[in-house]
């Protein structure tokens, strides 16, 4: 509880100077202007910053703070797109193993996340055997029965879908065991781990609403079994993912309203290069004062949430009043309950996490702005039951 709220309070600064950083190195990079010595200074600047970026995002997720996007979700899927990249991963003297149930249920979860969990056990098998060795993926349906709680196991009874991970490296003894999932233990040796791995992992699983649980003995290998409740569904209301498609440029005018300063001038020359007008204000009340002075539609407030004096969701309230349909896209670097309950977004709330790559802020604004459903008349989530 202690490193979550570390996490929480850190991360919202931390992540708008990771935004910058990353964001003014690729501006960099895309400009042509560098020469190849300078670009190469601009691609460790940049990969510096993603790598930093990502220990704040483990650190989130292992105290269950982390924003997730879940959807109906086949773990044979994720497990077969991943086999490549663990494979890659694992090296030539790992064998990886899979038996996937061919009629598994449906969990609702995040994939970005599951993908995480199954790297990051696999990482850890792969260290438990220096001299090779196997890891066995397996997934299957599982019913938990009354007598899992009463025998003091923290869990509703209900249909699961089960994930396996287990090795035939070196297991551990239950002196490690009793301490495997605390952040920043570790057997590894000084710069070998930070620790985060599997606390990591047992963040993400408890906030999915699932469970897992450890079997280990040393020189026999070590199990991990994940369960994740059933969803129900076909699949069908899964979103298409397209990350990779192509998106158009802008004519909308966009209120932007960010107390950062570094963060609000790249947010905004962003934007204008995507061909918006942007009307940049530091906190709420300057927001207002722009809004009244604008010339015709304003199609988009894109605001922070934590900002001093008017938060984000009291400014979006104000904004909708006085400009009813406006579309409204929240961005924060943490998200705290003010716009996260228990890690999910509020129904009818959009929402983008810092840091964000200059591709990533303008292609959410692209989507939030030509999505089908129209604006929401409840942009704050207030009142949903």
């Amino acid at each position: 509880e202690a490193v979550g709220r570390l996490a929480g309070g850190v991360a919202h600064d931390f992540n708008n100077l990771m935004t910058v950083i990353t964001g003014y190195s690729t501006l960099l990079l895309s400009s042509g202007t560098l020469s190849e010595e300078n670009r190469n200074h601009a691609r460790e600047i940049k990969h510096a910053g993603q790598q930093a970026a990502a220990l704040t995002s483990q650190l989130l997720a292992f105290s269950r703070r982390q924003v997730m996007k879940p959807c109906l979700l086949d773990l044979n899927a994720v497990i077969e797109q991943s086999k490549d990249m663990l494979s890659r991963l694992l090296g030539e003297d790992i064998r990886l193993e899979t038996l996937l149930a061919p009629d598994l249920w449906l969990v609702k979860v995040d994939p970005t996340q599951v993908q995480q969990v199954i790297m990051n056990l696999a990482v850890n098998s792969r260290d438990a055997m220096p001299s090779g060795g196997t890891i066995f993926l397996e997934t299957e349906n599982a019913r938990m029965d009354p007598s899992w709680a009463e025998a003091g196991m923290d869990v509703e009874p209900g249909p699961y879908v089960r994930l396996t991970v287990s090795d035939t490296g070196i297991g551990m003894d239950s002196s490690i065991q009793a301490h495997v999932f605390e952040p920043f233990f570790t057997t590894k040796e000084a710069g070998k781990g930070t620790g985060l791995g599997l606390a990591t992992v047992h963040g993400i699983i408890r906030q999915s609403g699932g469970h897992i649980w450890l079997y280990s003995e040393p020189g026999m290998g070590t199990t991990f079994k994940i369960h994740l409740p059933r969803a129900e569904g076909t699949g069908d209301e899964d979103e298409v993912r397209e990350a990779e498609a192509p998106f158009s440029r802008g004519r909308e005018t966009i209120l932007l309203v960010e107390d950062n300063r570094a963060l609000r001038d790249l947010a905004e020359r962003i934007l204008k290069g995507q061909g918006y007008t942007v009307l940049a204000a530091a906190d709420g009340k300057t927001a207002l004062e722009a809004l009244e002075g604008a010339d015709g539609i304003v199609d988009l407030l894109l605001t922070d949430v934590v900002m001093p004096g008017m938060s984000g969701r009291a400014l979006a309230r104000e904004v909708a009043a006085r400009r009813p349909g406006i579309r409204v896209l929240f961005m924060s670097g943490y998200p705290d309950e003010a716009i996260a309950r228990q890690g999910r977004l509020e129904e009818g709330m959009e929402f983008f996490q810092k840091p964000f790559s200059p591709e990533g802020l303008a292609r959410k604004v692209r989507e939030v702005l030509t999505a089908k459903t129209a604006p929401t008349e409840n942009p704050t989530g207030e009142g949903n039951p």
